[in-house]
């Protein structure tokens, strides 16, 4: 049957309109970059902004930092917007400036000041300090785990206190006391964290209980008394410890949740409050990484925290978002698996990643595109 021409030209008109109204096709994310950094030396340590090495760099004027942060109040972490490396021949400062990354090489006199000042005395011989603003809190009473491991019979806590000004020179005086972590459990030698819920102190720490068996405990001032005790714990959880790899409100909710990683893989997600700690989503595929090094927490262009993990298994990142349920926005592929640390600096686009690599290497990734 013949078209007419009127009938043709409707028909053409009806399909320019459909074409026209249909969605366009949203443009595609730039690549992810990747570049090693240039360092003279091999990395065994990666610290990230919320350290005692980069506060401390920060605020020491070994070198000007712009943007390093006083004291804050009482339970949000200091921090200080650089990262610090270093291995057996040198250390270095890591900064971003202008979206690229900037090493500035520090001697190896102020390595070892940076790695005394992280373990007080009389703390866990390799475990991490915490500080904010009057409040430090770090692992003492060396003991054994139910696996033989090393662990901490107790967090202690101190805390400065208030002193009337006067013009004799006198010590500040401070408040210490030592908080059990309660039965048979013992605290894994994996840096506490300090937070804030409803407005107060706390602390959140990994524990041990068992061989096979451990979990989370929550450490706060219950309904505002002086003295500070455990206010809730996790059943225990198998795979121990459970590194915390980040404590923000991942969820968007207005809460905050911590998420840990096992070791045996599972990433957990936690939604803490005074007196609770509620799991919230679990997935496993992940890796805590060696030791105590730092996991990062990103800030996205849009939308919640983000996590950044290891995969386990496999030289890859990944940044793990948990808005409706804990999922992947991206994987990042590495030269070498991520061990010695991952840390974010910078915001939204102007977001880079720094990876302490398995080979001693530490690669620079711009997540959302752009030059590392």
């Amino acid at each position: 049957m013949r078209h007419t021409p009127a009938v043709g030209r409707r028909s053409f008109a009806i399909l320019l309109g459909l074409s026209l109204c249909a969605p366009l096709a949203p443009a595609r994310a730039e690549a992810p970059g990747v570049r090693i950094l240039d360092l003279p030396f091999t990395v065994r340590a990666l610290r990230g902004p919320r350290s005692e090495a980069a506060v401390s760099v920060a605020t020491s004027g070994l070198l000007p930092i712009a943007g390093a942060k006083s004291s804050p109040p009482a339970g949000d972490e200091e921090s200080a917007p650089i990262a610090v490396v270093w291995g057996e021949d040198g250390g270095a400062v890591l900064n971003v400036v202008d979206g690229a990354v900037t090493v500035r090489p520090i001697g190896r006199d102020a390595v070892e000041g940076l790695t005394a000042a992280e373990t007080p005395r009389g703390a866990l011989p390799g475990s991490r300090r915490v500080l904010a603003g009057a409040l430090s809190a770090y692992l003492t009473g060396r003991t054994r785990a139910p696996d033989g491991g090393e662990a901490a019979a107790v967090l202690t806590i101190r805390e400065r206190q208030p002193m009337a000004v006067s013009t004799d020179p006198k010590p500040v005086p401070v408040a210490t006391v030592t908080v059990p972590a309660g039965g048979d459990a013992v605290f894994a030698p994996l840096r506490p964290r300090l937070l804030r819920l409803a407005g107060r102190p706390a602390l959140l720490a990994a524990t041990l209980a068992g061989a096979d068996a451990g979990g989370l405990v929550l450490i706060g001032r219950p309904d505002g008394q002086a003295g500070w005790a455990v206010t809730a714990r996790t059943p225990p959880q198998p795979g121990p410890p459970l590194k915390i790899a980040g404590i923000a409100d991942f969820t968007g909710s207005g809460g905050v949740q911590a998420a840990t990683v096992s070791a045996r893989g599972v990433l957990q997600l936690w939604t803490l409050s005074p007196g609770t700690i509620e799991p919230a989503g679990e997935a496993p595929g992940y890796a805590a990484g060696e030791g105590d090094a730092d996991l990062a927490v990103a800030i996205p262009a849009a939308g919640p925290p983000e996590l950044v993990l290891p995969v386990a298994g496999r030289p890859e990142i990944a940044l793990v978002q948990a808005k409706g349920s804990l999922h992947e926005r991206l994987r990042i592929p590495l030269p070498a698996p991520a061990t010695t640390g991952i840390v974010a600096l910078g915001e939204g686009a102007a977001t880079r990643l720094l990876v302490g690599l398995a080979d001693g290497r530490v690669a620079v990734i711009a997540p959302d595109g752009g030059k590392p």
